[in-house]
């Protein structure tokens, strides 16, 4: 398979796990495990991901019309519902989120507990947020999960090589959650690659999306937020050079810098943001099933 395949695949398969598309994301794994010539890193990923999805989602592999979308719902919620009354499923749950090795299933666990009522849930997840080295992308989700269970107060933790403290009401549930300058550093990129190539700003949007829940809360993440043209300019050039790298494996510089009208005074906000994102890139393993 060439690598831009195996890309694209990767890529379907996060937005099948997003999308909470669960039966179809099964079948496109195992339509993976018959390719040969990858990595066996790869085959043990996705091996290990189909053996989580198989135990967690059973039922969504049988029965009429399952690929409705109304009909996997009522299935998936009465799954989860049975679930919120079996303690042991609950302990079953956490101890995936605190232990286990591989980020994608602390993700799928944690959305499984987004639907867990139990007093355990979120004492636990905060204990574990505050106290382990935890994958920023995990960490992410793990915010979200205890804002949507309605916690509220500060937490202190360690993210990209940082000590930082946030709130957790504040948490972003979506990308148009995030503040103002995040989303026009999107636009302004979705808008110059959109007359190169016409799928560019749904690459962009993914890859900012992923971006944005390794450097939330960062000092990066601040030094983003500053509110002004100058600024959205750098955060926009960086995006729209790391998109390119990502997507063709080069990018113009100077060119880069040209369309974003990076001048002389800009250029070291302009590098500090592009260090930042190869930061995230380098952090690894990026660009797993990490939504916002």
């Amino acid at each position: 398979m060439f690598p831009s395949m195996l890309d694209h695949y990767q890529i379907q398969l996060t937005r099948m796990l997003e999308a909470e598309q669960y039966s179809e994301a099964k079948k496109l794994i195992r339509f993976l495990l018959h390719c040969k010539g990858e990595d066996e890193r790869h085959y043990e990923e996705w091996g290990n991901l189909l053996s989580w999805l198989e135990v967690a989602f059973p039922e969504q592999e049988s029965g009429p019309g399952i690929e409705e979308e109304d009909e996997e719902e009522d299935i998936r919620r009465s799954v989860l519902k049975s679930g919120e009354q079996d303690e042991s499923y609950v302990k079953q749950v956490l101890h995936i989120i605190q232990h286990h090795p591989m980020p994608d299933q602390q993700i799928l666990a944690l959305e499984r507990a987004v639907h867990l009522n139990h007093p355990e849930v979120d004492p636990a997840i905060i204990e574990w947020l505050s106290t382990t080295a935890v994958h920023p992308a995990v960490q992410f989700k793990a915010l979200q999960c205890l804002k949507r269970h309605g916690a509220s107060g500060m937490i202190t933790l360690a993210r990209m090589d940082e000590r930082v403290e946030l709130d957790i009401e504040s948490t972003p549930l979506s990308l148009e959650e995030f503040p103002d300058p995040v989303i026009q550093a999107l636009e302004r990129v979705e808008s110059s690659v959109d007359t190169d190539d016409p799928t560019l700003p749904h690459f962009a949007r993914e890859l900012w999306k992923d971006l944005l829940q390794y450097l939330y809360g960062t000092s990066s993440y601040r030094r983003m937020l500053e509110n002004d043209t100058y600024n959205i300019d750098c955060w926009a050039a960086a995006l729209h050079l790391t998109l390119l790298i990502t997507v063709y494996g080069k990018a113009d510089d100077d060119a880069t810098r040209e369309a974003y009208g990076i001048s002389e005074p800009m250029r070291f906000s302009y590098e500090q943001a592009c260090r930042a994102l190869r930061h995230v890139i380098g952090y690894g393993p990026f660009g797993g099933s990490h939504e916002s």
